[in-house]
């Protein structure tokens, strides 16, 4: 029996791969990759969360004679210390100036006299602590409210009763802030970093095949001048779409920016910059430009789930979350949500200004030291 000319074509295409060693990686360990990033950065629960605690309350007996109790010591032990990494301050003023230094995301604040308010109050009344949260990381700010939360109702289980206690909860970043504003920032990061480090790979690499930075290579101009080149060209196409995509977050989703939006602007643009200064050394890992889309599973994953976007970073196992700061979008992602959700200026993120700075430097020159490699 004759068999289908469809598998002419089939064996064709199976021979063509079982030479080219590098789809058939690509095959196996692309998914593989995938699944083991996907299931680490989605795997874990927020933890390891900065809270300040400020229990001022000096503990009372429940009737007289009776030994002094503290029910603000209970709560505090029934904290989850997996999901919070607790620190103790004297003074509220300071535990707020701590959040607001980006030192921790929280402070707990039990006043004076609340365990004689608790165990005192007449029946329907109520005695409040507060929580300072600071709100513009909102995965981690819903986490430490469901820690407090569950560890004031473990409390009242433990008492046998429920204490009349109610949670103040006080904005100190991100008051009014939607989902929509912690998320934009981070989609407009990746959204450079892709497009940008994708056009300038397949360019360069279609430049590479068609003999074009070859004949350039062949005149007066050195590597570093093609490299800076094409670094200037795509940083600039970078930086408009920073612009654009600003535009549209500001005027069509109505997203708050509490700091300066040029500076929020530089800030993408900087990341735009590394970007193109990535795609020109990954450029040097391919020939040609089924070869250049190869690498982009290894160069998108990362970013997607490691850089703090969609999950946050005191979520990822604490054994991988170095990787997390080798990411370029991790820092671009962090200053830009403080500059637009928390006011921040330059003195408060320059830590992430330098390290884009520092990855394009050091990107650029491995770019000019492979060009030149090449060439000899």
């Amino acid at each position: 029996m004759r068999s289908p000319r469809f598998l002419t074509v089939t064996s064709r295409v199976f021979k063509e791969l079982r030479n080219d060693r590098r789809t058939l990686a690509l095959i196996v360990i692309a998914p593989v990759f995938a699944m083991f990033v996907f299931g680490l950065a989605f795997s874990g629960e927020v933890h390891d969360v900065p809270l300040i605690v400020v229990n001022q309350d000096q503990g009372a007996a429940p009737v007289p004679g009776a030994a002094i109790v503290s029910i603000s010591g209970k709560i505090i032990a029934n904290l989850d210390t997996k999901t919070l990494s607790i620190s103790t301050e004297s003074d509220p003023a300071k535990a707020r100036s701590d959040i607001e230094d980006g030192d921790a995301y929280g402070a707990l604040v039990f006043p004076e006299g609340f365990t004689a308010s608790v165990v005192s109050e007449p029946s329907g009344a109520t005695t409040s602590i507060e929580l300072l949260l600071d709100k513009s990381n909102i995965n981690v700010a819903t986490a430490i409210t469901q820690a407090v939360n569950e560890a004031l109702l473990e409390t009242m289980d433990q008492a046998g009763e429920k204490p009349p206690v109610t949670v103040d909860m006080v904005a100190v970043f991100g008051q009014n802030a939607k989902f929509m504003d912690f998320f934009v920032p981070g989609i407009m990061a990746f959204t450079v970093y892709l497009i940008t480090t994708l056009l300038t790979l397949i360019t360069f690499v279609g430049e590479r095949t068609s003999g074009t930075l070859q004949r350039m290579l062949a005149t007066t101009l050195s590597e570093r001048d093609i490299v800076m080149g094409y670094a200037v060209t795509f940083s600039l196409i970078g930086m408009g779409q920073a612009l654009l995509l600003l535009i549209i977050a500001i005027l069509v989703f109505d997203i708050s920016v509490v700091g300066n939006v040029l500076l929020a602007f530089l800030v993408i643009a900087l990341l735009a910059v590394v970007s193109q200064a990535m795609g020109i050394l990954l450029s040097s890992t391919a020939r040609r430009e089924a070869q250049a889309i190869q690498v982009l599973p290894f160069v998108v994953l990362p970013a997607f789930l490691l850089s703090g976007i969609f999950w946050p970073i005191e979520a990822i196992p604490s054994w991988l979350r170095p990787l997390s700061y080798l990411v370029p979008p991790t820092y671009a992602v962090d200053a830009s949500r403080a500059v637009m959700l928390k006011g921040w200026g330059v003195s408060e993120i320059w830590i992430d200004i330098v390290a884009l700075l520092a990855m394009a430097a050091f990107f650029l020159t491995l770019a000019v030291f492979s060009l030149k490699t090449r060439k000899d």
